[in-house]
């Protein structure tokens, strides 16, 4: 598995985990959600994600 694959694979992970955080947990969980789209944007625009430097520390390839 790639960097790549690793981010977005946990991106979608952390939209689900948060979809029902906010369902089940509190109304206050949709702002996870809204961080990890932020966060998207961001790296977008910037090419800096957190989640890609942590993933290439734990020793995935880059693409």
């Amino acid at each position: 598995m790639t960097v790549n694959q690793a981010v977005t694979a946990f991106a979608g992970f952390m939209v689900l985990l948060s979809v029902v955080l906010t369902v089940y947990v509190s109304p206050l969980f949709v702002w996870l959600t809204v961080f990890v789209g932020a966060n998207l944007f961001q790296s977008a625009f910037t090419g800096f994600c957190p989640a890609a430097s942590f993933f290439r520390m734990l020793g995935f390839k880059s693409a």
